[in-house]
């Protein structure tokens, strides 16, 4: 079975905005986002988005809008010399009870059950408390980033007795802290010789 690590999008990935992310132009890599996501490529762990996309159904923007941001999102990440294998998002409103929508863990169970990911040995980094308790439904280790809602967040929480997760500053420290306790040998790109 395969590892991996799961990525909260908006104040992991990119800038939270309070209108919601609702096209391209909106969309904002937090700084070294880009160089994480590279360095995280270059271990064995699929690297998995998870997000919450509610705009879907409150009709502010339709699916094919948020899965072009995707599109987009991956290419961009491709060439700055990382990979995104797979992206899943609940569209649904919080009033719509589904089984998607992080808190619930489905994104975490359709990725495992489509991709044969093991996910107790997986990884979430998210800015909420939604992911981090995603996360401990399906036994997936945690880490809190403190970018987006990350310090609001942590204090929910607490106030919430949720624990066992680890907190780093954003999605740059986390990455590299993990792969630290991991062990996990980095692949790196072996050059080609051209014959000249």
């Amino acid at each position: 079975m395969q590892r991996a690590v799961f990525i909260d999008r908006d104040g992991v990935i990119c800038r939270n905005r309070k209108d919601h992310v609702k096209s391209w132009e909106e969309f904002v890599f937090l700084p070294g986002v880009l160089n994480a996501l590279a360095r995280l490529s270059r271990s064995d762990f699929l690297v998995i988005v998870i997000t919450n996309q509610a705009i879907i159904n409150r009709g502010i923007v339709p699916a094919d809008v948020v899965e072009d941001i995707h599109r987009r999102m991956i290419r961009a990440v491709e060439s700055a010399g990382g990979r995104i294998d797979r992206v899943l998002y609940c569209p649904h409103r919080p009033d719509e009870n589904c089984g998607c929508r992080k808190p619930q863990p489905g994104l975490l169970l359709q990725a495992a059950r489509e991709m044969g990911i093991d996910l107790i040995q997986s990884w979430l980094i998210g800015d909420a408390l939604s992911d981090m308790v995603a996360a401990r439904r399906v036994g997936c280790q945690r880490y809190m980033v403190l970018t987006g809602r990350g310090w609001q967040e942590l204090v929910r929480c607490w106030r919430n007795g949720e624990q066992g997760f680890r907190v780093a500053l954003d999605l740059n420290g986390a990455v590299r802290s993990l792969l630290r306790m991991e062990q996990v040998p980095e692949r790196v790109p072996v050059p080609v010789w051209d014959g000249r």
